[in-house]
């Protein structure tokens, strides 16, 4: 029973959260409702996210998953945790390879390009100074 609830409360963080930071009240808030951890718990679960390599969603659910049933449950956790952005992936790559050929897709990405070169340029230039 606790892997069912494990996986539906990490995919909900998967759902609804878009990395970073920002899920982090997300994965408080599910840690408090159900009961997980306490307020310690939670700060460790932050300190050790951010200081492990890989991105803090994954990490967190690692670490609960771990903390609550082991290591079942850290497989649990981080399979909820990934697999909507798996499969928003999925999608968007299905659609894309249906409909590349539409004139109205072309021209949606050829106007995308130069803001995706500034993005990157800017990130470049934001590095070396």
């Amino acid at each position: 029973m606790i892997y069912l609830r494990l996986f539906t409360a990490f995919i909900k963080i998967g759902f609804t959260s878009f990395g970073g930071m920002s899920m982090i009240p997300v994965i408080m808030q599910e840690m408090k409702v159900n009961h997980w951890m306490t307020a310690e718990d939670l700060t460790n679960l932050i300190a050790i996210a951010e200081m492990t390599p890989g991105p803090i969603s994954i990490n967190s659910a690692t670490f609960v998953g771990t903390r609550l049933a082991g290591l079942p449950g850290a497989i649990i956790c981080t399979l909820g945790c990934i697999l909507p952005s798996f499969f928003i992936c999925l999608a968007l790559a299905y659609f894309y390879y249906k409909y590349r050929q539409l004139d109205g897709v072309q021209k949606v990405l050829s106007a995308l390009r130069p803001a995706v070169v500034a993005l990157i340029a800017s990130a470049g230039l934001s590095i070396l100074f």
